[in-house]
């Protein structure tokens, strides 16, 4: 495999999925052995070249030898490009290159919410900017996937949970983004969009689980009360997981309460009303 050397990527160690990908592009021999360092660990007058904040909102490629640099989607693809010339003409079209900037803006803006960093890493100087078009973007994605997945697990909990109309997991995963953003606005208001992408975080991992017994239903049938169960052990690692990243955030009880509270109430309702 072809190595790009010469060149160090700039990554940011509070972020795992940063830290796990730039990684394995040194253990592949796609970049040198010294190839990657957390910019949080460089010294602003050893490279003073690069721009530390887009550094930590877009990860950077120095050139050591011309003190060149990239950054974001086009760091990727100067690395893998380097490895397999045969992407250069993908790389090099506009399109495509416009669609994956956004795509990495997408991912990049969001990947502190995606997997959070440990608790009291944000002391570092310069955090990536928060951009609040690409929350939205992020919490209305995961509520589609998140309220699709749903509504066709429901089929697989029918008779031992009613049916509803094919809006009522749209409406209840929806509900749930607006009842604790409000409870999140008196309790915490600055920190209101970083927990509620977390939350949809939890969901949407939440929903990924329920694909296994979806696909596994295609060989094998099994009674309601099986995927019931099933369904009941993916909110108990959901609850497990909310507790988690509210203590990372230093958020107390009280969301993880009202998050339980609201899904006891509706499951009561959903119950009572069929």
């Amino acid at each position: 495999m072809k190595t790009l050397k010469d060149h160090v990527v700039l990554f940011d160690a509070e972020c795992p999925m940063c830290s796990v990908y730039t990684k394995a592009f040194v253990k592949t021999g796609m970049l040198a052995g010294d190839g990657r360092q957390a910019y949080q660990q460089v010294s602003e007058n050893s490279c003073p070249v690069y721009d530390r904040q887009r550094a930590a909102d877009e990860i950077a490629l120095v050139n050591l030898k011309t003190g060149e640099v990239t950054y974001g989607i086009k760091s990727l693809f100067k690395i893998i490009g380097n490895t397999w010339p045969g992407f250069a003409p993908l790389f090099a079209f506009k399109p495509f290159v416009w669609l994956m900037s956004k795509l990495y803006a997408f991912i990049s803006h969001n990947r502190r919410v995606i997997i959070p960093p440990s608790k009291g890493s944000d002391s570092f100087e310069y955090q990536p900017t928060f951009k609040l078009r690409y929350r939205i973007a992020y919490l209305l994605f995961t509520w589609f996937i998140v309220g699709y997945t749903l509504t066709a697990y429901a089929h697989l909990l029918s008779p031992t949970v009613p049916l509803g109309n094919a809006y009522r997991e749209y409406m209840i995963c929806g509900g749930q983004i607006i009842v604790q953003g409000t409870v999140m606005s008196f309790w915490d208001r600055r920190q209101t969009w970083t927990y509620l992408g977390n939350m949809m975080t939890i969901s949407l991992a939440g929903s990924l689980l329920l694909l296994i017994p979806m696909a596994i239903n295609h060989w094998f049938q099994f009674g309601s009360e099986v995927y019931a169960l099933y369904f009941m052990g993916v909110a108990g690692l959901m609850f497990l997981e909310h507790i988690r990243r509210t203590k990372l955030l230093n958020l107390g009880w009280t969301l993880t309460i009202t998050w339980v509270a609201y899904r006891i109430i509706l499951l009561a309702l959903i119950l009572n009303l069929n």
